[in-house]
């Protein structure tokens, strides 16, 4: 990590869909930077209203909504938020569920009307590093592509505003997070040969994997979160609504997963990286430079 100027604060913002993206996705890195004395902020664009959630979990609840936001601020506590901030849409649901067609889900609403709310909190916030969804919101989910797209919308508006000499675009470094497409050709192959169908993974078996894993995006930086790997499992443990209670463990298995298991990849957006450029480890590597 390179030394920052003691009057600059280091601060990363992630824009996100629903309740649990913040720690199923990128939890490990989002703990270490906040370890590490980095301002953490969350966008989140929904509360999670189309997620299932099991009759006894909703005790003490009168929504899905409320439960889930629950389990948000719970996880954000443990990863070490500084701030979290809620747009408000409705969660779409996975593609082709009646949710889709809400009038408040998120995949409806126009971009610009997203970008512009986006903006309007980066200004407020000012993070030096932005993290969102890589461009097929990780596994096709509406609402993951939408937010992707409104959060690089808001950084082009940001950066033509600046070139108008109207706002000071505070954004350095653009990031998506993807998913190693190692590990997803591993699970499609293991699928196989056990018989199973890669098409139709998931609870509802309505993620086709074997596409998702078809997909090829570059990786300009892996960040080895290892250190605090415990912290994340802690974060994953409460969405307990969404089956985080069953993702974390202990023994051998849970200390190799720990070890070997315990890295984010991103692609970076801006600034473009050329071809061939070396790995980052750091997504402020170049800002304090």
């Amino acid at each position: 990590m390179k030394i920052m100027d003691m009057e600059t604060k280091r601060a990363l913002l992630a824009v996100l869909a629903h309740p649990d993206d913040e720690t199923f996705g990128m939890g490990g890195t989002l703990a270490l930077y906040a370890r590490q004395g980095v301002d953490v902020y969350l966008i989140c664009a929904t509360r999670g209203e189309a997620g299932e959630v099991e009759k006894e979990h909703l005790q003490g609840f009168s929504t899905v909504a409320e439960r889930r936001e629950s389990e948000l601020r719970c996880a954000a506590n443990i990863l070490g938020l500084k701030g979290v901030f809620f747009l408000g849409y409705r969660d779409s649901g996975m593609p082709g569920s009646v949710d889709n067609f809400h009038p408040q889900a998120l995949c409806v609403q126009p971009v610009e009307e997203v970008a512009e709310r986006i903006a309007s909190l980066i200004l407020e916030i000012k993070p030096q590093v932005v993290i969102t969804f890589d461009p097929i919101g990780g596994y096709r989910h509406p609402d993951h592509v939408a937010i992707h797209q409104a959060t690089v919308r808001a950084f082009e508006r940001l950066a033509m505003l600046q070139q108008e000499g109207k706002a000071v675009n505070p954004v350095k470094k653009l990031y998506f997070h993807t998913i190693p497409r190692t590990l997803l050709r591993l699970i499609v192959l293991a699928m196989k040969l056990r018989g199973k169908d890669p098409r139709r993974f998931g609870k509802n078996g309505d993620i086709d994997l074997a596409s998702i894993a078809a997909e090829q995006f570059p990786i300009h930086a892996v960040v080895d979160y290892r250190q605090v790997a415990r912290v994340r499992e802690r974060a994953v443990a409460c969405h307990v609504s969404q089956g985080g209670a069953s993702l974390t463990g202990v023994g051998i298995f849970a200390q190799i997963r720990r070890w070997f298991f315990s890295r984010d990849v991103f692609m970076r957006a801006y600034p473009p990286a050329g071809k061939g450029s070396p790995k980052e480890n750091d997504l402020f590597e170049g800002i304090y430079e």
